[in-house]
């Protein structure tokens, strides 16, 4: 039992620590770039996980996860600063910081797919293992990159909607950030749980995040080759 529960831990850790740590580092870079040197200037801009981490987001939020044997692990790590006042153009300038980080995770995802076709130069004992942490990889950043696309404030795609629709519904929908993370909450475990009760299937979850990572995990398999 403990062995096996070591084993998910060794196969989940460095593609989690990765997916979501650099994910931050994205948004701090392209913020960099469009004006704001906030995240520069407080050392996230750093491919060092150790300035990301969150104890409980990136940590213990997984290993809980883990240890509950749970269909899916989520994670996060420490939001990277950015004062988007500060930016050349704010509310243009706001979507690309917040598509960064998503981006990230795809390319990530297409990395560890391509890292794939190295795994018959490693040793027999090994291989299996490498193979579990980049398939891992591959899920989990399709996961992160679909799941943080949601268009709900704070989430990137609730920014990427805000800086994109006009004032009469952006304003509304940015008011939602207080409350964002209780919504989505209630669409991954509450609504699933309700629709049970009730005999329907609520699980609009996987309806918004599980069919598109699938989609695309597939593309991805497609374009790199790994499933021939």
């Amino acid at each position: 039992m403990i062995n096996e529960i070591l084993y998910g831990a060794s196969v989940w850790l460095l593609p989690a620590l990765l997916a979501i740590t650099l994910h931050e580092a994205a948004h701090g870079y392209a913020a960099e770039r469009l004006g704001d040197d906030t995240a520069r200037r407080m050392g996230r801009i750093s491919m060092n996980p150790l300035r990301h981490v969150d104890p409980f987001g990136t940590i213990s939020l997984p290993a809980l996860l883990l240890l509950a044997r749970s269909p899916f692990l989520f994670g996060y790590a420490k939001p990277v600063p950015v004062n988007f006042w500060r930016l050349n153009n704010p509310r243009r300038d706001m979507v690309w910081v917040a598509l960064a980080g998503p981006a990230m995770n795809l390319v990530l995802a297409i990395s560890a797919a391509l890292l794939y076709h190295g795994l018959d130069w490693l040793p027999d004992r090994v291989a299996p293992w490498a193979e579990q942490n980049l398939v891992n990889a591959i899920i989990l950043n399709v996961m992160l990159a679909v799941f943080n696309m949601l268009p709900i404030p704070p989430l990137d795609g609730g920014r990427v909607a805000v800086g994109l629709l006009p004032d009469s519904l952006a304003v509304p929908l940015a008011k939602l950030e207080r409350v964002g993370v209780f919504i989505v909450l209630g669409l991954m475990f509450l609504l699933p749980q309700l629709g049970q009760l009730i005999g329907r299937d609520l699980n609009v979850f996987y309806w918004l995040v599980g069919v598109p990572v699938n989609a695309i995990i597939g593309l991805i398999v497609a374009l790199t080759g790994i499933g021939a």
